[in-house]
């Protein structure tokens, strides 16, 4: 299959499962988050990003940059300042909903957090330059949006949002995967022009495949709330080896 139209496809069916994770929450207009569990998938997904965002996305831009010679570990800053974006964020979140209240700046909040890195999943499926790259992206990417979008869609129901301005919240945030695909495909098919761009979109997206796979959801991460559940854990550990076989294998 051709390498475009593989990426938008997977924005499709990224769009479309998006929209179904959410579907309940805004057909009910549910007052708490309750099943809908996979921890087994959420796990296996959190070693991909965080082998796919060490082993290659970061690996990836500290060689783009030294080749054009940068010599300080850009990457390496880049991808740690994200990282720490998301974990202020996810912090002050996590604050706003200690006061147990139905005030938007919570929902607004996981919106913003979750709408940063969709788009930067985004890109970096948008920036694969090969089959298997792009597919490997694209499960890690599915195996855990549903639990995003889920999640986000109940926080905005849970708000003072009306359902007119909770589901025009959600459609940016839904658009933002597809568009992130849309917008690194477009630049990685103009490379030339931007030299910078890639190494660069490719260190804020290890940034955040980096957090995903490791702290992102404080309360249910498999390195703290799970810590002691060998079953995650291997599962986890699982799809961290699977990204770095696939290295060895130079699937990338």
């Amino acid at each position: 299959m051709d390498l475009t139209l593989l990426k938008a496809s997977s924005a499709l069916v990224i769009l479309l499962m998006t929209i179904g994770a959410a579907w309940l929450p805004f057909a009910k207009r549910i007052n708490r988050q309750t099943g809908h569990k996979f921890s087994t998938g959420e796990a296996l997904a959190s070693g991909i990003f965080l082998g796919v965002g060490l082993l290659h996305m970061l690996s990836e831009a500290h060689q783009d940059f030294t080749a054009l010679g940068i010599h300080y570990p850009l990457a390496f800053l880049l991808a740690g300042v994200m990282f720490l974006t998301l974990l202020l964020f996810e912090h002050i979140g996590m604050e706003l909903n200690k006061q147990q209240t139905a005030t938007p700046a919570i929902a607004l909040v996981a919106l913003f957090m979750l709408a940063t890195h969709s788009l930067l999943e985004g890109t970096a499926l948008g920036i694969a330059n090969s089959t298997p790259e792009v597919i490997i992206i694209l499960i890690a990417i599915i195996a855990h949006k549903w639990a995003a979008s889920f999640s986000l869609a109940v926080k905005l129901n849970q708000s003072t949002f009306s359902i007119y301005q909770a589901i025009a919240w959600f459609i940016l945030f839904a658009a933002m995967t597809p568009v992130g695909i849309l917008l690194a495909t477009l630049i990685a098919s103009h490379t030339d022009h931007y030299s910078l761009t890639i190494p660069v979109l490719n260190s804020l997206a290890a940034g955040t495949f980096i957090y995903i796979g490791t702290l992102h959801g404080l309360k249910r991460s498999v390195m703290i709330e799970h810590c002691c559940n060998m079953k995650e854990f291997t599962w986890m550990f699982a799809g961290f080896a699977f990204i770095a076989l696939a290295n060895v294998w130079d699937l990338h």
